[in-house]
Protein backbone atom coordinates (compact mmCIF):
# COMPACT_ATOMS: atom_id res chain seq x y z
CA UNK A 1 0.00 0.00 0.00
CA UNK A 2 1.27 3.36 -0.73
CA UNK A 3 -0.14 7.37 -0.37
CA UNK A 4 1.22 8.71 -4.03
CA UNK A 5 3.31 11.03 -2.11
CA UNK A 6 6.48 10.32 -4.52
CA UNK A 7 9.72 10.52 -2.32
CA UNK A 8 12.05 10.33 -5.04
CA UNK A 9 12.71 10.42 -8.37
CA UNK A 10 14.85 7.25 -10.05
CA UNK A 11 16.14 6.79 -13.65
CA UNK A 12 16.47 3.38 -15.79
CA UNK A 13 19.80 2.00 -15.98
CA UNK A 14 18.82 -1.01 -17.82
CA UNK A 15 15.94 -2.91 -19.44
CA UNK A 16 16.31 -6.61 -20.46
CA UNK A 17 13.88 -9.39 -22.03
CA UNK A 18 13.11 -11.90 -19.40
CA UNK A 19 10.71 -14.83 -18.80
CA UNK A 20 8.14 -13.33 -21.20
CA UNK A 21 8.25 -9.83 -19.25
CA UNK A 22 11.24 -7.35 -18.48
CA UNK A 23 13.81 -7.25 -15.82
CA UNK A 24 14.69 -2.88 -15.11
CA UNK A 25 17.08 -2.19 -13.19
CA UNK A 26 16.69 1.56 -11.21
CA UNK A 27 19.12 4.16 -9.66
CA UNK A 28 17.26 5.08 -6.61
CA UNK A 29 19.49 7.36 -5.35
CA UNK A 30 17.38 9.98 -3.79
CA UNK A 31 15.10 7.24 -2.12
CA UNK A 32 15.11 7.89 1.32
CA UNK A 33 15.49 5.37 4.29
CA UNK A 34 17.46 2.21 5.02
CA UNK A 35 19.42 0.82 1.77
CA UNK A 36 16.93 -1.40 0.11
CA UNK A 37 16.05 -5.30 0.53
CA UNK A 38 14.68 -8.26 -1.24
CA UNK A 39 10.99 -8.59 -1.27
CA UNK A 40 10.37 -4.98 -1.16
CA UNK A 41 7.62 -3.39 -2.83
CA UNK A 42 8.07 -0.10 -4.77
CA UNK A 43 6.26 1.79 -6.64
CA UNK A 44 7.52 2.94 -9.97
CA UNK A 45 5.48 5.20 -12.20
CA UNK A 46 2.59 4.06 -10.06
CA UNK A 47 3.20 0.50 -10.77
CA UNK A 48 3.47 -1.44 -7.16
CA UNK A 49 6.72 -3.71 -7.85
CA UNK A 50 8.73 -6.12 -6.32
CA UNK A 51 12.64 -5.86 -5.17
CA UNK A 52 14.32 -8.76 -7.22
CA UNK A 53 17.67 -7.68 -6.41
CA UNK A 54 19.05 -4.78 -4.08
CA UNK A 55 22.90 -2.92 -4.16
CA UNK A 56 22.69 0.22 -1.78
CA UNK A 57 19.95 2.43 -3.86
CA UNK A 58 19.95 0.80 -7.32
CA UNK A 59 17.25 -2.22 -7.38
CA UNK A 60 15.95 -4.66 -9.58
CA UNK A 61 12.53 -5.95 -10.53
CA UNK A 62 10.34 -7.79 -13.06
CA UNK A 63 7.76 -6.92 -14.83
CA UNK A 64 5.50 -9.60 -16.03
CA UNK A 65 4.08 -9.20 -19.83
CA UNK A 66 0.20 -8.49 -18.23
CA UNK A 67 1.69 -5.78 -16.40
CA UNK A 68 3.63 -4.22 -19.68
CA UNK A 69 0.16 -4.39 -21.41
CA UNK A 70 -1.80 -2.72 -18.54
CA UNK A 71 0.78 -0.23 -18.09
CA UNK A 72 3.58 2.80 -19.43
CA UNK A 73 6.45 0.49 -18.36
CA UNK A 74 7.66 -1.07 -21.18
CA UNK A 75 7.42 2.23 -23.30
CA UNK A 76 10.22 3.48 -20.83
CA UNK A 77 13.03 3.37 -22.60
CA UNK A 78 17.21 3.36 -20.08
CA UNK A 79 17.72 7.04 -19.13
CA UNK A 80 13.85 8.08 -18.20
CA UNK A 81 12.78 9.44 -15.07
CA UNK A 82 10.77 7.55 -12.84
CA UNK A 83 8.58 8.67 -9.70
CA UNK A 84 9.51 6.31 -6.52
CA UNK A 85 7.80 5.77 -3.49
CA UNK A 86 8.17 2.73 -0.47
CA UNK A 87 5.34 0.81 0.88
CA UNK A 88 3.36 3.10 3.59
CA UNK A 89 4.50 1.86 7.18
CA UNK A 90 1.87 1.71 10.24
CA UNK A 91 2.34 4.41 11.78
CA UNK A 92 3.51 6.86 8.55
CA UNK A 93 1.95 10.19 7.60
CA UNK A 94 -0.95 9.35 5.16
CA UNK A 95 -0.18 12.80 2.45
CA UNK A 96 -2.10 11.56 -0.45
CA UNK A 97 -4.53 8.59 -0.47
CA UNK A 98 -4.44 4.87 -0.23
CA UNK A 99 -2.85 3.28 -3.28
CA UNK A 100 -2.01 0.06 -3.83
CA UNK A 101 -0.12 0.44 -7.33
CA UNK A 102 -2.76 -1.66 -9.34
CA UNK A 103 -2.78 0.75 -12.26
CA UNK A 104 -5.91 0.63 -13.48
CA UNK A 105 -5.31 2.05 -17.01
CA UNK A 106 -3.53 4.42 -19.29
CA UNK A 107 -4.46 7.97 -19.81
CA UNK A 108 -2.69 10.46 -22.11
CA UNK A 109 -2.10 14.17 -21.53
CA UNK A 110 -4.19 16.48 -23.31
CA UNK A 111 -3.06 19.81 -22.80
CA UNK A 112 -1.26 21.99 -20.45
CA UNK A 113 -2.16 25.71 -19.53
CA UNK A 114 -0.72 28.37 -16.85
CA UNK A 115 -2.20 29.32 -13.96
CA UNK A 116 0.22 31.56 -12.01
CA UNK A 117 3.29 29.93 -11.03
CA UNK A 118 0.87 26.44 -11.43
CA UNK A 119 -0.11 24.11 -14.30
CA UNK A 120 -3.43 23.11 -15.47
CA UNK A 121 -3.14 19.86 -16.37
CA UNK A 122 -5.84 18.10 -18.75
CA UNK A 123 -5.81 14.19 -19.29
CA UNK A 124 -7.96 11.93 -21.34
CA UNK A 125 -8.94 8.56 -19.11
CA UNK A 126 -10.44 5.34 -21.10
CA UNK A 127 -14.13 5.23 -20.99
CA UNK A 128 -14.68 2.84 -18.49
CA UNK A 129 -12.72 4.60 -16.10
CA UNK A 130 -14.63 7.91 -16.56
CA UNK A 131 -16.95 7.43 -13.91
CA UNK A 132 -15.16 6.74 -10.99
CA UNK A 133 -13.98 10.57 -11.37
CA UNK A 134 -15.69 13.16 -9.48
CA UNK A 135 -14.45 16.78 -8.59
CA UNK A 136 -12.08 17.35 -6.00
CA UNK A 137 -12.07 13.53 -5.73
CA UNK A 138 -8.65 11.66 -5.82
CA UNK A 139 -6.41 10.06 -8.51
CA UNK A 140 -3.22 8.80 -9.21
CA UNK A 141 -1.03 10.03 -11.99
CA UNK A 142 2.25 7.93 -13.01
CA UNK A 143 2.16 7.33 -8.72
CA UNK A 144 1.65 10.74 -7.99
CA UNK A 145 -1.86 11.30 -5.98
CA UNK A 146 -3.45 14.56 -7.26
CA UNK A 147 -7.16 16.35 -6.23
CA UNK A 148 -9.19 16.29 -9.29
CA UNK A 149 -9.99 19.83 -10.26
CA UNK A 150 -12.81 19.30 -12.76
CA UNK A 151 -14.70 16.83 -14.78
CA UNK A 152 -15.29 16.67 -18.39
CA UNK A 153 -16.76 13.77 -21.05
CA UNK A 154 -12.90 12.74 -22.04
CA UNK A 155 -11.57 13.08 -18.91
CA UNK A 156 -10.00 15.53 -15.80
CA UNK A 157 -8.01 18.59 -14.96
CA UNK A 158 -5.70 18.78 -12.06
CA UNK A 159 -3.55 22.05 -10.90
CA UNK A 160 -0.23 21.27 -10.51
CA UNK A 161 1.88 23.71 -7.98
CA UNK A 162 5.32 24.34 -8.60
CA UNK A 163 6.75 21.84 -5.91
CA UNK A 164 5.14 18.70 -7.31
CA UNK A 165 6.11 20.07 -10.82
CA UNK A 166 10.19 19.72 -9.78
CA UNK A 167 9.77 16.78 -7.28
CA UNK A 168 7.68 14.52 -9.54
CA UNK A 169 8.18 13.65 -13.38
CA UNK A 170 4.65 15.38 -14.31
CA UNK A 171 6.48 18.38 -14.67
CA UNK A 172 8.68 16.59 -17.89
CA UNK A 173 5.39 15.90 -19.60
CA UNK A 174 4.20 17.33 -22.88
CA UNK A 175 1.07 16.56 -24.68
CA UNK A 176 0.38 13.55 -25.90
CA UNK A 177 2.32 11.91 -23.33
CA UNK A 178 1.31 8.28 -22.15
CA UNK A 179 0.99 8.27 -17.73
CA UNK A 180 -0.21 5.56 -15.45
CA UNK A 181 -3.61 5.69 -13.80
CA UNK A 182 -5.27 4.64 -10.72
CA UNK A 183 -8.74 4.90 -9.69
CA UNK A 184 -9.86 6.20 -5.79
CA UNK A 185 -10.20 2.60 -4.05
CA UNK A 186 -12.80 4.41 -2.30
CA UNK A 187 -14.88 5.22 -5.66
CA UNK A 188 -14.37 1.45 -6.74
CA UNK A 189 -16.21 -0.16 -3.15
CA UNK A 190 -18.84 2.19 -3.46
CA UNK A 191 -19.55 1.21 -6.75
CA UNK A 192 -19.24 -2.54 -5.63
CA UNK A 193 -21.50 -2.08 -2.85
CA UNK A 194 -24.37 -0.03 -4.62
CA UNK A 195 -23.93 -3.00 -7.44
CA UNK A 196 -24.84 -5.63 -4.49
CA UNK A 197 -27.04 -4.34 -2.81
CA UNK A 198 -29.26 -3.61 -6.28
CA UNK A 199 -28.83 -7.24 -7.02
CA UNK A 200 -29.92 -8.60 -3.58
CA UNK A 201 -33.69 -10.02 -3.39
CA UNK A 202 -36.03 -8.34 -2.10
CA UNK A 203 -36.78 -9.04 2.23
Amino acid sequence: MFTGIVTAIGRLVASTPHDGGLRLAIDAFGLPGEDLVLGESIAVAGVCLTVTGAAGRRFDCDVSGETLRLTTLGRRAVGDAVNLERALRAGDRLGGHLVSGHVDGIGRLRGIAADGLSGVFRFEVPAPLRRYLAPKGSITVDGTSLTVNAVDAEGFTVNLIPHTLAHTTLGALAPGDAVNLEVDQVARYVERLLAWRDAAPAP
